[in-house]
């Protein structure tokens, strides 16, 4: 029996399910959640469907969370998508159901979840959502909605089809999901646009971008940097892959500070693999695309330096 199948008959068995995502998500993260509850809710209309955590303003057009209760846990289904470890699941009730399912396309290194589907090698998490509907297109629905959110998801982990992990199977399953009824140019735009505060982020990323002889290249968003520009921390994810449009950048840090003082790292590469550097740091990820943590900025320091001679030896 494939892990799929497995999938398909534990959801079958019960009658309450909820469906978590990793903490500050981005499109792959609610596309792939919000396009599974559209698939179970259209394909089992007698279940209850929920999906756990915090809501964004700039994600709502994907969806939005529910409020749920901790008895609507006792006797549920728990899937959680697109998140590898579990310090990073929304929500820590998700340990509070009756079976627990793993959906994801990160590295299995933190191996959770009494089913587990892992593929490292999918472009996104909502590529194996469609691929799932797909497999059982007998049994299973997909309404246009949950179409347009799986192909936001595709669209947003792969840069618009430009990481490395787009695959031929990638543009079958973003062909696929464009033969339903929505507009994939509007969902493009959706992603691509900005608001002027985030321009101006983006003027001042350019700007302030320290690019080291090797190569690498880092940014450093101190509170007091962001406060002007009246952002969440969610907002600047998008900012994120603007060093990798120029040319002598090879790969590259930004750090955000927190509320609680210390430093998330988004980290990316065009071609040196980072995530193992992302481990030392209490993060992790894909080889290309990984993110960490440090205390403060003397460890900034050091892991710019680490980062330095990661690229200089790869060369």
């Amino acid at each position: 029996m494939s892990i799929q199948t497995e999938i398909l008959t534990k959801i079958k068995q019960y009658n309450t399910i909820i469906i978590h995502r990793h903490k500050r998500p981005d499109p792959d993260a609610i596309g792939s959640q919000m396009g599974l509850a559209s698939i179970l809710k259209a394909s089992f209309p007698g279940k209850t469907i929920l999906c756990a955590g915090k809501n964004f303003d700039s994600f709502k057009w994907l969806g939005t969370a529910d409020d749920i209760s901790d008895d609507q846990y006792k006797d549920a289904l728990v899937i959680v998508v697109d998140t590898a470890n579990q310090p990073r699941v929304d929500d820590d009730r998700y340990t509070k159901g009756k079976a627990l399912i793993k959906i994801d396309h990160h590295p299995n290194d933190d191996q959770f979840g009494d089913l587990m589907w892992v593929m490292p090698e999918a472009s996104s998490t909502s590529e194996l959502i469609f691929d799932f509907f797909d497999m059982f297109r007998c049994e299973l629905t997909l309404p246009d909605d949950g179409a347009r959110v799986l192909y936001a998801g595709i669209v947003g982990d792969t840069g618009r089809f430009m990481y490395p992990s787009t695959s031929a199977h990638t543009f079958e399953v973003a062909a696929k999901l464009a033969d339903f009824n929505f507009s994939p140019s509007d969902v493009n735009q959706k992603e691509d646009e900005i608001d002027l505060p985030l321009a101006r982020l983006s003027a001042y990323a350019y700007e302030n971008l320290q690019i080291l002889d090797s190569g690498a290249a880092y940014l450093v968003l101190s509170n007091k940097v962001l406060e002007p520009f009246k952002l969440g921390d969610e907002s600047t994810a998008s900012i994120v892959p603007l060093p990798g449009r120029i040319k002598e950048v090879v790969s590259w840090a930004i750090f955000v500070e927190q509320k609680e003082g210390d430093y998330r790292i988004r980290l990316r590469s065009k071609g040196p693999a980072i995530n193992e550097l992302a481990k030392q740091y209490g993060g992790g990820g894909h080889p290309l695309a990984s993110g960490a943590v440090v205390d403060n900025e003397d460890q900034i320091k050091t892991f710019i330096h680490d980062l330095d001679n990661l690229v200089k030896n790869s060369k």
